[in-house]
Order: C-alpha cells, then structure tokens, then sequence
C-alpha cells in the first residue's frame, strides 16, 4: 500500500502516520504549483542550486503555510552525502530555512524529541527516510543517496533513538520517494562498498558490466538488520526518474534540476 497520498499539488503527505499521531506533519513537495522557472520549474525548495533566491523562499513559504509550519521553525542541514547526525531543538529554528550559509554544518541527518520544529532535508533521487517512534514521541529524517547509505545512515539514526530511549520495535520507517532500480546504473566501485549480504536482495547485474542497484532496498536491508521490524517499514512505489510529471531528477535532469523537500515535524 502505497504511504504517500497528494494532499495538495505541491506535496504528498504519510498519511499513515498522520493518522497515528495527528499532531505530526510528514511528507515530501513535488516539482508543481510554485512560482520557479525553466528547469526549475516550478516548486523548487532548494537554495543551493541557482535558481531565484526570491522564487525560491515564496516556495518555501507556500508549503509552510500549507502545513502550518512557518519558516523560522524550519531546520535543514548542509547535505554532503555523509552519516552525520544532528540533534535539533528549538534552538535551532530558522537554520537554513532562508540562506544556504545558516544551514547545519555536514550534517545528512536531523532528529528531535522537540514539538515546534519541522526537520528538513533536500532530494532528487536520493532516498529520503523519515523515522518516528510514537511512544517516546522522537522524530528523524535522514538524506541517503549511495555514499550515505553503504556508510550507515539508518544505522546512525537508529543508534540516536536507541540513545533516546527508544525501543527497536516501537521505531517505524518511512522510505520516501527517490530513484528506482530500473534507472539506477552504478559501477563496480559503487557494488565494492555494499556488503556482500546485501547484494543479493538489491543488485541486477546488466551486460554492460555494470549494476542496477536498488537503493529503496539497500536502505530496507539494512534497517532490517539493525532490529527495525519488517512491518514497522513502509516503503513507497514513488520514482523519481519515472515519475517525471511529479519530481525533479537529477539523473534523468542531466544535473540540472531542482529539489524536493522532504520534512517532518510534531506540531505543538
């Protein structure tokens, strides 16, 4: 069942989890409905990719009225295809939500036990995974492209609820729309850093030489091993690549392109 539904134009929404806890706002934007042009078009959120600093923050402030999360609560991070994880609170409101420069310094992954604030995070074909463990109210999000996710994002993530007090049974994961494993050609240097146990369940050889890996799954594997429950892991059929009419790519784009934004957060 697919975890992602339209709740507007401009973003799909877990409704799943909104239901469980109606005072969480989860989800990710797609390209339309925003002011952004040419490549861009039209709901870019990302700041970092040259487009029109001004289309950009109207964007922005579209989805945060949307879901009622202004900007001077947002938190983003750098992104630099790394594990490091930021712990966030209230004190960090405002981070990167209007200029790159204020963003949190290397940093792929954001958690908080804070209501108030909305975790963020930027995507175009890389896997957004949002975690949430209801009991002990802790809410994560984490950027994975491939570097990212054979180093061991979700593991870090999950070691920082564990940390928190959370139990592996009670932590659920979300992994979010990004690219699929039909158009996700990698090499031999990529297949080299994947542990072998993985490689069954999430590389398809081609002729060429070459692999098509599975990123959604890689992810899923992996937080498999780490005690997450396989029924505490939803999964969208959501690709970036395929699904043109709906997200940028980078892949498919040529690089030039621009971001989704994947967010959540608990709202006071």
């Amino acid at each position: 069942m697919e975890p992602f539904v339209h709740s507007a134009e401009h973003f799909l929404e877990q409704q799943k989890w909104r239901q469980l806890a109606p005072y969480l706002r989860v989800g990710i934007t797609t390209k339309s409905g925003g002011v952004s042009k040419g490549r861009f078009s039209s709901f870019n959120c990302g700041l970092h990719v040259q487009d029109v600093k001004e289309d950009v923050i109207e964007n922005r402030n579209k989805l945060a009225e949307s879901i009622d999360f202004p900007l001077d609560k947002w938190v983003c991070g750098e992104q630099v295809h790394d594990v490091r994880i930021h712990e966030a609170t209230i004190s960090h409101s405002g981070k990167g939500s209007q200029t790159v420069e204020s963003s949190l310094t290397g940093v792929d992954g954001i958690f908080t036990k804070e209501k108030g604030i909305l975790l963020t995070a930027f995507f175009a074909d890389c896997i957004p995974l949002y975690y949430f463990d209801p009991i002990e109210e802790i809410i994560g999000i984490t950027h994975a492209g491939w570097k990212g996710t054979v180093k061991g994002i979700a593991k870090e993530m999950v070691e920082k609820f564990l940390a928190n007090g959370s139990k592996p049974e009670n932590i659920l994961v979300t992994i979010g729309p990004g690219i699929s494993q039909k158009y996700y050609e990698v090499d031999e240097y990529v297949v080299s850093h994947i542990e072998e146990n993985f490689r069954e369940k999430t590389l398809r050889p081609k002729e060429n030489g070459r692999f098509l890996l599975d990123l959604k799954a890689l992810n899923r594997e992996i937080l498999l091993q780490y005690g997450i429950l396989r029924h505490n892991i939803d999964m969208t059929n959501y690709c970036t690549y395929r699904d043109e009419e709906i997200f940028f790519s980078y892949r498919r784009d040529e690089g030039k392109t621009g971001r989704m934004l994947g967010f959540i957060g608990m709202q006071k």
